[in-house]
């Protein structure tokens, strides 16, 4: 099969033919029809995940065809649309049997843990807890957009969050999981403020319901900013960049008693940031984490878009090649353009 490779963390891609997987005894081989080009996938190019080992084929936000099945797989037949979420698990860890598959102890990552889809063919293991059925009227382009982006967003907004309507969330980063977030908030009513350092990106913020945007690269006082838009702060504010400061002014713009969502990876350079704990005991904030979905809540998320609640292909900018993601992605910390790019042809 035709893939995008690279042999060592920092170096360019190249495309070239690897050998076809064949499907673990628990999984299946999806023939990959469109795969979402992901800030997480540089974060991975740049050696900021452990779990990666040289060579590697990146990609995770991914829809295809089921191409061929393993001998224990029972829900899944050559043929089917099918997606998946990012974080996968095995079905039988303790986390697992509740239902949290997202933090699973034995979790695989396509395009981490395992070689991903910028490829022809991926192989998924475990697929009877982690495969989603695509359904018809959902392309498989749009449902590529879902995998890491939108789902993140929708469970941080709705399962970590529990945003409610007339409430305000405050969005620190408008990239994929910002926009996403954004667009799904006001699906269910809520106000909301975006914050970038962009004028573009803020302007597709605010087509996508933003009632409030902040560039934060002339606001000296983003927190202060975000209050006084509000009246006493944000009841739910997510960093969806990952940085100290987008960590801190996200913290910082809650109102008394609110939470604080932490979806951005933070670099290598400062992983593990100071928070303003006189601020969070002060005001009872929380601070929660949220790790992509699992595969058992996209029902809720795909309901609200067959009924055309939520729009993801307006997230969308452009569909590429492969041959232009292997080229993009190592730019991806740099590029301001709004939107999302899906690989679509191979």
């Amino acid at each position: 099969m035709k893939a995008a490779v690279f042999d060592a963390f920092r170096q360019p891609l190249t495309i070239r033919e690897v050998p076809d997987p064949r499907p673990p005894e628990h999984g299946v081989v999806i023939a990959v029809r469109a795969t979402g080009l992901c800030r997480s996938d540089w974060h991975g190019w740049m050696g900021h995940d452990p779990s990666i080992t040289l060579p590697h084929v990146p990609g995770h936000e991914l829809t295809g065809v089921v191409e061929a099945v393993g001998a224990e797989v029972t829900r899944w037949h050559s043929g089917d649309r099918v997606t998946l979420p990012f974080v996968c698990g095995c079905g039988h860890c303790v986390y697992c049997r509740q239902g949290d598959h997202q933090v699973c102890d034995n979790q695989f990552q396509p395009g981490f843990t395992h070689w991903g889809s910028f490829a022809e063919l991926v192989a998924v293991d475990f697929a009877d807890t982690n495969l989603v059925p695509l359904p018809e009227p959902v392309s498989f382009v749009v449902g590529a957009s879902l995998g890491c982006r939108f789902a993140t967003a929708f469970r941080a907004v709705v399962d970590q969050g529990g945003l409610g309507e007339g409430q305000w969330l405050a969005v620190h980063g408008c990239g994929g999981v910002g926009l996403s977030a954004i667009m799904i908030a006001r699906a269910l009513g809520a106000r909301v403020i975006g914050v970038d350092v962009d004028e573009g990106i803020l302007e597709l913020a605010r087509r996508l319901g933003a009632e409030v945007v902040i560039n934060a690269a002339k606001e000296r006082d983003v927190p202060r900013r975000v209050k006084n838009a509000t009246g006493h702060g944000a009841h739910l504010s997510i960093d969806a960049l990952g940085h100290p400061q987008t960590c801190s002014n996200s913290i910082e713009c809650l109102r008394k008693r609110g939470r604080h969502i932490q979806v951005g990876l933070m670099g290598t350079e400062d992983p593990r940031p100071a928070l303003p704990v006189d601020a969070i005991i002060a005001g009872e904030l929380e601070i929660v984490g949220s790790h992509g979905m699992q595969a058992h809540r996209y029902d809720g998320m795909l309901e609200m878009i067959l009924d055309q609640r939520l729009d993801p292909e307006a997230l969308i900018a452009d569909t590429i090649t492969l041959e232009t993601a292997a080229a993009e992605l190592p730019r991806l910390d740099r590029r301001r353009e709004p939107g999302i790019l899906v690989v679509d042809r191979f």
